[in-house]
């Protein structure tokens, strides 16, 4: 397996063409079950065909256009956030782990659009279910077999080991067959006052008016909502929240821009926003959280091992070095994202103002971060993950003041998903200025 680390080679490895098929990497990765065998998703596809077939019907609900229809759904989800962080947290001064409600939005948020219900984690501030950890150990498991995926169907997908224990993926397969089960009984109260609207209701309805689509695909799209369009958004959330509200420690010499809340909040009072929930129309092109976002998605990126590709027959050219057919060549985002020459000689350090140089600059690099992959298989939400971002990190800066504990307590796991954990705080609401 060659893996790259300079931006320049990611036209080649991932082209908008066809040509360079997923590796067996991607085998690892689906989801499980003894009635179904191994499930392909949109993202875990190899086959080309298949591919094409599983993500033609549903790329439109992906995007930014419909993803905008949601925004009074997310004020909702906001609305309940903020609820509860001011009576469980700005009330009592109590301390908070601050990451896992972020991620506690995320996921209500993705529940909403996903099935026009939350899935409560913000209203009882827990994960009864277990739905978090159960994810992230999904694809904690799976990441070392994407590096010996032969060794996977002995160890995880088969018969025999199901009979004797269930892997992470089961107990997500088991809420998503649940939803569709009460949905198609008409036993979804949140379903029927959905209007059709929310994505449960469109896969199911672009299924059946696609009858040669395997009986599986509304299954797998759904997976594919409740497993990463979450996590990995929760992750740059935390990402910009934690370096924003992050002070400099002069005795402990953290490398951290000391203006970046200042710039942001400046930017946020100076837009005249709606209160309290700030419009899609008036963020999405505001530049200075714009470039906090980018940052947070170059710094952190959700996901972090090789993104593999299969070298085609012929051979190719990458960086002016022969590969020939059949070689894995990918890169890994955590690096890629890290390429000095081309972010800087400080790539270890937050910086949105390295996102500040025209807009030429801006695309440049915009083009050399994989986060959200590349070419033909670029992330399909792509776009929702962005929208909640700039709905969210607003709505927190403009009305609360966060103060983080213990600096150090931060610590990431790579897991394929690259997951944060310790964000203690304290919170309160932001003082307004007579102009606000």
């Amino acid at each position: 397996m060659v893996s790259v680390s300079n931006p320049e080679a990611i036209q080649t490895i991932y082209p908008i063409r066809s040509g360079f098929p997923k590796s067996d990497f991607y085998s690892a990765l689906r989801p499980y079950s003894s009635e179904r065998g191994s499930m392909l998703l949109v993202f875990n596809t190899q086959d080309e065909q298949m591919h094409k077939r599983l993500k033609s019907p549903i790329a439109p609900l992906f995007s930014l256009s419909n993803t905008v229809t949601f925004e009074g759904l997310v004020d909702d989800v906001l609305a309940c956030l903020s609820e509860q962080l001011d009576k469980r947290f700005v009330d009592t001064t109590e301390i908070l782990d601050f990451g896992k409600w972020v991620q506690y939005f995320a996921f209500d948020v993705m529940g909403t659009m996903s099935f026009s219900k939350r899935y409560g984690f913000l209203d009882q501030g827990r994960d009864d279910e277990g739905m978090l950890d159960a994810i992230f150990n999904y694809m904690k498991t799976a990441a070392p077999m994407t590096q010996i995926p032969w060794l996977d169907p002995w160890f995880y997908k088969n018969k025999i080991v199901h009979s004797f224990r269930r892997t992470p993926g089961m107990s997500i397969l088991g809420v998503v067959s649940k939803a569709i089960r009460e949905r198609l009984d008409g036993n979804d109260d949140a379903g029927a006052q959905s209007s059709g609207k929310d994505f449960l209701s469109r896969f199911l309805e672009i299924h059946r008016a696609n009858p040669d689509l395997p009986p599986w695909a509304s299954t797998a799209w759904t997976f594919s909502n409740v497993i990463a369009g979450s996590d990995s958004v929760g992750s740059v959330m935390r990402t910009i929240l934690w370096y924003v509200q992050l002070k400099p420690d002069q005795s402990d010499n953290l490398v951290i821009h000391p203006d970046t809340l200042q710039a942001l909040q400046r930017e946020l009072d100076a837009a005249n926003l709606s209160r309290p929930y700030p419009k899609w129309n008036e963020v999405r092109d505001l530049e200075y959280l714009d470039a906090c976002v980018q940052e947070a998605v170059r710094i952190h990126p959700p996901f972090a091992l090789p993104f593999e590709r299969v070298v085609p027959a012929g051979g190719v050219d990458v960086m002016g070095k022969y590969l020939p057919e059949g070689v894995f060549v990918g890169g890994n985002p955590y690096v890629v994202n890290r390429h000095k020459p081309t972010f800087g000689e400080n790539v270890e350090d937050w910086s949105p103002e390295r996102w500040l140089g025209g807009e030429g600059h801006k695309k440049k690099l915009e083009q050399s971060i994989l986060t959200f992959g590349a070419g033909r298989r670029v992330c399909l939400g792509k776009y929702i993950g962005l929208f909640e971002v700039k709905k969210l990190i607003p709505f927190l800066i403009l009305n609360y003041e966060i103060q983080i504990i213990d600096p150090k307590a931060l610590t990431v796991e790579n897991g394929f998903f690259f997951k944060q954990e310790g964000f203690n705080c304290r919170i309160k609401k932001r003082k307004q200025s007579s102009t606000d």
